[in-house]
């Protein structure tokens, strides 16, 4: 092949049967359309004469190429006598190998050429990402991504190209502008456990800032943020194109002064005894639990709402016997979801208080997720050593965030204190463990749900006790924002996902029933482990719910080591210095604690981390107890027996074998033949 290419006309030309691409990508057949289109065939095609038809040839390399000029030519931006470059093979045999040739050894260009090549466009060329976009089939976004990616801190745009992370861990850093933070971050995580872990990366990178659908943002509005010198940056790698408002700690000012004054007015419009707000859209447990309710009157009902009470009772009753209608069965739902929420709305009406009961009375103002301030629906009393300042209730004073530092109802003499915020996180990490467990022993979560239904029937009091609600509802979490990404919290995922749902769209109640019942004996056992587990609530160590929680821990033979090690993030950073000192002393004596006393507190978390994930170069013996260290918090036994635990000591055991957390657990254990145990005759029933 040493002739050169000849200009043949698009409209003599075709595809060979011999070109070896047979499937292909519309997205990117249409970035080559747009491509062609602005620059025209730069490239020529290999063809073989057509015998008998002089002029015409069959196109065996570069077959994608001619379909996107024949589209052009039909769509009128090419003439029909556009004319194609064609090298013209001399031996129609090499057809098939000269196709396979082309199309085998194309090589993708490396992310970070791209990027490099679309800067290289701007500054050279002068041209603009849309332009950019428009001449190579792309959307202008795409553009604008490549380019974000092309300004990444040095140290990331070096290890994209060379291999070392990939594109999505690129993007991922590219969520924020500032180079100087991602190469800080980089570093950070360096070879950590959360290196490749993009929700990690993006929520370090957005630490400290809102999206611009935070209710906290809709309440001080974008024109006030920026006016008061806030930034605000897209996140161009989703696909919501979300907003993320870069100034926290501004924007948390701007939202609580919004609030003051909202207090202000409900306060003198209402009466109340005392108003505080709240930077969240819900309270806290931990600031509400030692307030007496304030219960008003409920009103009665007027002669309308008593008839559209009557009406929506027909309407209910009709959807037990459905006759035939145009109405999709979301359709059908939607309006049976609708008429219950009216109807509830009007049995559950605001109960009036008198004016006596307003003038002693404590409200929160918090946030609605519309970003309004609203008044949240419980009233207090106000707390007798406040009530004769409670003209100054509203003050910085009286501010409750769940975030702020306040100390555990419950915590061991002369030990340090940690934050409520830390304790309510280690609480939920350690329930998310118990909730695995029982998910997947459902033998265990029989036994569990029949006591706690007896207990709650023949006891008046006393059910935070059982921390759990067997209605299977999922607790509320007093974590506002709160994500978890612990293994525990994967695999509750995982059980989820594997549970078989075929049953629940059905739009009759009935329906529903008899499906969900003709599902395999190992479907129902899995749902009815779930809906157990679900239940169990996260509670601190030494309120009240708590020992009962460690208790079933220790029956379930969970091994929180092997689920959950400590790091300067969930951990480390969050506690004072002389609590990781103390630490480093529980597992390597003073020797140990004083070797690191002078380092930092940043340092010194971060090389806690590694010690107790046994990264750290240390004697065996020491080596061995971090790997068991855990905090108190974390633990399945009282506070009283840490000592115990991690010695070994508390290892007793206690009649049930460890649970082995698999997805075929639940099957496994109702597929088994009842033994002298009773219960696994009632688990085969029940399920």
């Amino acid at each position: 092949m040493n002739q050169l290419p000849i200009l043949v006309a698009a409209a003599n030309l075709s595809k060979s049967p011999s070109n070896v691409r047979k499937s292909s990508d519309a997205v990117a057949d249409a970035q080559l359309e747009a491509n062609i289109a602005a620059k025209g065939i730069r490239q020529n095609l290999i063809g073989v004469p057509v015998a008998r038809k002089k002029g015409h040839y069959r196109i065996a390399a570069g077959g994608r190429r001619l379909d996107a000029v024949h589209r052009l030519i039909e769509k009128g931006v090419f003439g029909p006598d556009y004319q194609v470059p064609v090298l013209v093979l001399r031996d129609a045999k090499d057809a098939i190998a000269t196709s396979l040739e082309e199309n085998f050894f194309k090589l993708s260009m490396n992310p970070a050429d791209t990027c490099r090549a679309f800067q290289d466009i701007v500054e050279t060329e002068g041209k603009t990402p849309a332009e950019i976009a428009k001449r190579f089939g792309l959307t202008e976004r795409f553009v604008l991504g490549r380019l974000r990616l092309a300004d990444l801190a040095p140290c990331i745009f070096d290890a994209l190209r060379d291999g070392e992370i990939s594109l999505e861990i690129a993007t991922a850093y590219a969520s924020s502008p500032d180079a100087v933070r991602q190469a800080q971050i980089f570093e950070t995580l360096g070879q950590s456990y959360y290196r490749n872990n993009l929700n990690e990366i993006r929520r370090q990178l957005a630490q400290g800032s809102y999206s611009g659908n935070d209710p906290k943002a809709l309440l001080v509005g974008p024109h006030a943020y920026v006016a008061a010198g806030g930034r605000i940056d897209s996140d161009l790698f989703t696909d919501d194109a979300s907003e993320m408002w870069i100034d926290g700690d501004l924007l948390d000012q701007l939202a609580t002064d919004r609030l003051a004054q909202a207090a202000q007015a409900i306060r003198e419009r209402e009466g109340f005894g005392d108003v505080r707000i709240v930077s969240g859209t819900h309270i806290a447990y931990s600031a509400t639990w030692d307030l007496k309710p304030i219960e008003g009157e409920q009103p009665p009902l007027t002669p309308e709402q008593e008839q559209r009470l009557a009406d929506i009772e027909v309407e209910l009753e009709a959807f037990e016997n459905p006759v035939e209608t145009d109405e999709t069965e979301e359709e059908v739902e939607a309006r049976y979801d609708r008429l219950n929420a009216e109807y509830e709305a009007i049995r559950q009406r605001a109960p009036i208080l008198t004016e006596e009961q307003k003038a002693s009375a404590l409200a929160y103002v918090v946030i609605g997720s519309d970003g309004q301030p609203r008044v949240h629906e419980q009233l207090y009393h106000v707390p007798a050593e406040q009530a004769d300042d409670a003209q100054d209730s509203t003050g910085d004073d009286d501010e409750v965030d769940a975030d702020a530092d306040r100390a555990p109802a419950q915590v061991v003499p002369g030990q340090p204190k940690i934050s409520q915020r830390l304790a309510d996180e280690l609480a939920e990490m350690k329930a998310e463990l118990l909730r695995v467990h029982i998910a997947s022993d459902p033998r265990f979560a029989l036994d569990l749900a029949t006591f706690c239904m007896a207990d709650a029937a023949t006891r008046t009091y006393g059910s935070a006790e059982r921390a759990t609600d067997l209605r299977a509802n999922a607790p509320a979490s007093p974590l506002h924002g709160y994500e978890s990404d612990t293994p525990a919290a994967d695999q509750w995922l995982k059980l989820e996902k594997d549970l078989d749902r075929c049953w629940i769209n059905h739009a009759d109640v009935r329906t529903r029933y008899d499906a969900f019942c003709a599902l395999s004996q190992e479907a129902r056992a899995a749902w009815f482990s779930w809906a157990i587990a679900r239940t169990v609530q996260a509670v601190p160590a030494g309120r009240t719910g708590s020992v009962f929680l460690d208790h079933l821990g220790v029956k379930c033979g969970i091994d929180v080591t092997a689920w959950w090690r400590p790091t300067a993030r969930n951990y480390f950073d969050r506690v004072s210095k002389a609590m990781i000192l103390q630490a480093f002393e529980t597992v390597g004596g003073l020797e140990l604690s004083s070797r690191y006393a002078a380092s930092k507190k940043h340092d010194l978390a971060l090389s806690a981390e590694r010690l107790f994930s046994g990264d750290l170069i240390v004697e065996a013996e020491v080596k061995e107890r971090a790997l068991q260290w855990l905090p108190d918090a974390m633990r399945f036994v009282p506070v009283g027996e840490a000592e115990a635990s991690l010695t070994g000591d508390g290892d007793a055991d206690c009649g049930v074998g460890r649970v082995s957390v698999d997805g075929d657990a639940a099957a496994e254990a109702l597929a088994e033949a009842p033994d002298e145990d009773s219960g696994e005759d009632r688990v085969a029933q029940a399920a």
